[in-house]
């Protein structure tokens, strides 16, 4: 199993420990009563950071990312990063829920225009890129899936 295979299925159980398990009892529904259909998806994005600059990619995270991210409609799922294995010492796994994809490539536009984001991503590359490769992709909730 790939690295990142083991960090997606590692995340998505540490969700459903997390306490968004599925309920015990299912009451059944009419098609009458069933919610109407979300657009919503997710982003499971896995960042490689360069050698030596995990930390640097941590901080950022914590001190700005996220906070940008609210304010671009960017929603934070979880963020993961893994105990061992060979990415253990390098690698940030995360996942963003979006009301549609199109409402994705919006906000990411919007963030990566965002002038306070430019300023931290210039300033934390000073040195040279802290994130060697960006691996991210689209998923649905599956039918069974506790999290929609």
């Amino acid at each position: 199993m790939s690295v990142r295979a083991r960090v997606v299925l590692a995340a998505l159980t540490l969700m459903v420990i997390a306490g968004l398990s599925v309920r015990s009892t299912v009451t059944p529904v009419s098609a009458e009563q069933a919610p109407a259909a979300t657009t919503r998806v997710f982003e499971i994005r896995t960042y490689v950071a360069s050698a030596g600059k995990l930390e640097a990619l941590k901080a950022r995270f914590r001190d700005h990312t996220i906070r940008i991210f609210n304010r671009h409609n960017l929603t934070s799922i979880a963020y993961w990063q893994p105990v061992d294995g060979p990415g253990a010492n390098s690698t940030l796994t995360y996942i963003l829920a979006h009301e549609s994809r199109e409402a994705a490539a919006r906000n990411w536009a919007a963030f990566n225009a965002d002038p306070e984001w430019v300023k931290i991503r210039t300033e934390s590359n000073a040195n040279g890129n802290i994130v060697a490769r960006v691996d991210s992709y689209f998923a649905n909730p599956s039918d069974f899936s506790p999290i929609k």
